[in-house]
Formats: structure tokens, sequence, C-alpha cells
């Protein structure tokens, strides 16, 4: 096969190799379901040790660009877009202004597939956001338990038809728990006074708005109903 000779470079011998493999890949119009050069072949062409290829081929397993087949051996496949962000994300190991970030995109998003769950709603989906905001534990004041209101977000996630946008769902979820519990003596006097004001927007109003197919309603109603962290976040700014 072609030569894939390194040169010296302030980065580590596995980064090069990686470097190198992505090229590889490219020029050769490599897709998933292609097969790819064994071990031997391809160590032979980088002119490194099998223990360095097999560490750069490593971190493409993990991110899913490379998978194992018995009898077939090495191919591509379709990496998970989020798969990286799935396993770094941990509001424990972020600041609170990465926290906050993630908090003010997963509000704009919700807000921005309106259209989507619009265009693709069905009456057996109402149905299912039926049952889901029946059997929903409200606790008061716009707040639900945990489960309840991941329940209705992600069902709304999953009518978009969207399989990036219903991972990240997924992903940012405990981020947002982590948000509210941290967070929940200063949401406090912001629900109180959206209660006081009227301005409180329920699962169940949302779910008016969608039977009833009100685009325009429901943009409203879905923006007031992240108004408690709306608020917050501007009073950070």
């Amino acid at each position: 096969m072609d030569s894939l000779k390194i040169n010296s470079q302030k980065v580590t011998l596995v980064d090069q190799v990686e470097e190198k493999l992505i090229l590889y890949f490219k020029e050769k119009g490599l897709r998933p379901g292609s097969p790819i050069p064994n071990e031997m072949e391809l160590s032979s062409a980088l002119g490194v040790a099998r223990s360095v290829l097999r560490e750069a081929l490593s971190r493409f397993k993990m991110s899913g660009m490379i998978e194992t087949r018995t009898k077939r051996g090495m191919i591509m496949a379709e990496p998970s877009i989020l798969g990286g962000m799935k396993r770094s994300v941990n509001p424990l190991l972020m600041n609170e202004s990465t926290i906050f970030d993630i908090l003010e995109f997963r509000i704009a998003l919700e807000i921005g597939i309106t259209g989507n769950i619009m265009r693709n709603i069905t009456d057996e989906n109402i149905t299912e956001l039926e049952s889901i905001v029946n059997m929903g534990i409200a606790l008061g004041n716009n707040k639900y338990a945990p489960i309840s209101e991941y329940q209705f977000h992600t069902k709304l996630y999953e009518i978009t038809g969207n399989k990036t946008i219903m991972e990240f769902q997924e992903i940012i979820h405990p981020v947002l728990n982590f948000i509210k519990d941290k967070h929940k003596a200063l949401f406090e006097p912001i629900s109180e006074q959206l209660v006081k004001n009227n301005e409180v927007v329920t699962h169940h109003d949302l779910l008016e708005f969608i039977k009833r197919r009100d685009e325009e309603g429901y943009l409203d109603a879905i923006k007031k109903h992240f108004k408690l962290y709306t608020i917050y976040l501007e009073s950070r700014k």
C-alpha cells in the first residue's frame, strides 16, 4: 500500500499517526463499511511500531469511526456526532460559565424545534404526550419531578425525528438537573414571582397548543415555560 511516512513534529507519535490515518481515509474515499488495511500493513506503511498504531486505532474505535468485525477485520463506521461530548460532559468537571452556556443552548434549541414539532406531530404522539402529562408529578410553580420533566421534553425531541437532537437531550439532562439542584434557592424567588404574575406555563398548557397545532401560540408558550431560567441567566450577565 502507499507510504504514510510521518515527519518529526512537536506532537506525540500517536497524534501524528492519527492525523496520517485520517488523511489516508479521506484520500481513499473510505465510507462506512469500507475495509481498512490490517495492522501489519498500516504499521509498515507508517514506519511505526504496532503498539503505537494500536493506540491511535483505539482512539478511532472509541469514537465509533472504526469497528472490528468477525472475518472482516477492521472497517470504517459512522461515528456518533456527539459521542465525544457524551463521554466528557460531567457538571462536576465544568466551570459554572460552561454549565450555564449549556443551559442557554438547550433553551434556544427547544424553542428552535417548534416548527419541527408542528410539522411532524401525529395523533399518536398527542396521545403519548397526554399520557405523560397525566402521569406526571407536578411539584408546583412549574416544577416537576425529574422523571416527569425528562419524559415530556424527551418526547418533544423524539417528535422532531432528529436523532442528533434526541441524543443531545440525553447528554445534557444530568447538567440541567445539576443546575436546578445547586441553584434551587436562587430559582425559588423567581418562581414565586412568575406565579404571582400568572406567567407560569405548564406541560399541560404546552400540550394544548400542540393539540391545536397552534405554532405561534406554542412558540410563545415554550418561551414562557423556560422564563424561570432565562430570567436567571439574564441576571447573571
